[in-house]
């Protein structure tokens, strides 16, 4: 399995970030209340995590973004009054210190790729979220990915067979971005890293996939349904 692939974690190893880090600001979106209040109290157990505010809608979900500056949004995959979807685009590319951690009943590797490939950085199933949601908040707070245990496997053998299971999401990200025209410092810019890093993934998407040209790059990246 890819390494960037997180599962649950076993009692006892619970992922904890560094004592001297500040508390993981935390926006929770989803339109049901009990849902909502579940997930806070078990996100407010925590003291390294701090619960800033709730949002019922796509709208809400936005506009606490914007006020709170959260490190991580715990968003519903089926939130009313928008595309889910499309917010996660909106907010990576509005907000793009704050990670997302999808939240939702779905447990179609379809819908964990299309949450992952607009920028989320984390997929929870509800029914796990009482032995997962922690891990994959403080995850999302370092940067790291975290897919629940019963997606990962089929979402590994999804990317398998579209051919880019050797590619990380970032990597993926970086296809992307190269095959619509972007440069290393334009890609950069976008996502908020060096041009080095930027380079370095570079030449390790060429090496994984054993090619030498953009062309080759472009080509693959459209048979793959990367771009359109």
């Amino acid at each position: 399995m890819p390494s960037h692939l997180r599962l649950a974690t076993p009692p006892g190893s619970e992922i904890r970030p560094p004592r001297e880090a500040q508390p993981i600001r935390v926006v929770l979106a989803d339109d049901h209340a009990m849902v909502r209040r579940t997930m806070r109290l078990l996100l407010d157990h925590e003291q390294d995590i701090d619960v800033r505010a709730e949002a019922t809608d796509v709208s809400a979900a936005v506009r606490h973004v914007d006020r709170h500056a959260p490190h991580v949004l715990v968003l519903d995959l089926r939130l009313p009054n928008g595309s889910t979807i499309e917010t996660i685009r909106r907010l990576r590319a509005h907000a793009p210190d704050t990670e997302i951690v999808v939240l939702t009943m779905e447990e179609s590797p379809t819908f964990a790729q299309q949450a992952l490939d607009a920028g989320g950085i984390g997929f929870v199933l509800k029914d796990r979220a009482d032995t997962e949601l922690v891990a994959a908040v403080r995850l999302a707070a370092r940067g790291e990915q975290y897919v629940s245990s019963r997606v990962s496997a089929a979402l590994d053998a999804r990317q398998r067979a579209a051919g880019t299971g050797a590619l990380s999401p970032r990597e993926i990200e970086i296809v992307r971005l190269i095959a619509l025209g972007f440069t290393s410092r334009e890609i950069a810019t976008k996502l908020k890293l060096s041009r080095r890093t930027i380079e370095t993934h570079r030449s390790g998407i060429y090496d994984k996939l054993d090619l030498t040209t953009r062309a080759q790059l472009v080509h693959f990246a459209l048979t793959r349904h990367l771009v359109t």
